[in-house]
């Protein structure tokens, strides 16, 4: 083949590849999936001071209706957050209550543009030297109950020992009463016998 023939060649196929490239290049992003660019806390980081925001950056805008951002502790239980916040390809939650030092996970669910739900998670943990542990409830009970016990026992006795104290010093009492009435009635009967043997003797003389 001559030069003047591979020339002419050479640039219709060069000129091919540019107008393909040109038809290409635009249509590529937008059928690209979401991708996360940047996270604030960032992946694996450890935080002396615990966040009150999680901000989340995407190549792509984030569409707010399909957004969701969440966290959740060690033991796999969520934190309360805010609802996501979105700007542009931004999307932030606001985490409404302290966060205690451990171990915390982010997730994320987003949309492409071409459709395509896109997800993922990242640990970061909070470690903040001035936290001060609070106990737990399980280790609290029993030092409560333990102390109550001691309140609770002389009470009891006091109760039980009221009735106790209240019967020995009335029983004496209500006895030695019992007891007079028997001898006052036994006594008035006695009486009365004689007097009535009395007036029998007595009436039956003048009839002898």
């Amino acid at each position: 083949m001559s030069r003047h023939l591979r020339r002419p060649l050479a640039a219709a196929l060069a000129a091919t590849l540019v107008a393909t490239a040109l038809l290409i290049g635009p249509v590529a992003p937008a059928y690209a999936h979401n991708v996360l660019r940047k996270a604030t806390p960032a992946q694996d980081a450890t935080l002396k001071k615990a966040p009150t925001r999680i901000t989340l950056e995407f190549l792509q805008k984030l569409n707010p209706s399909f957004t969701t951002i969440t966290l959740s502790d060690a033991d796999k239980q969520q934190v309360a957050t805010g609802e996501p916040e979105v700007s542009g390809t931004k999307g932030t939650v606001t985490v409404e209550l302290p966060l205690a030092n451990g171990v915390y996970t982010v997730a994320y669910r987003v949309v492409s543009t071409d459709g395509h739900p896109v997800q993922g998670s990242y640990q970061f943990t909070v470690a903040d030297p001035t936290a001060t542990a609070e106990p737990s409830p399980t280790a609290s009970e029993p030092a409560s109950t333990a102390a109550a016990t001691p309140n609770a026992e002389p009470t009891a006795s006091a109760a039980a020992a009221s009735p106790a104290a209240s019967s020995s010093s009335g029983g004496p009492g209500t006895a030695a009463l019992l007891a007079g009435g028997g001898i006052v009635l036994a006594l008035v009967a006695a009486a009365a016998v004689l007097l009535l043997r009395r007036r029998s003797t007595t009436g039956g003389n003048p009839a002898r």
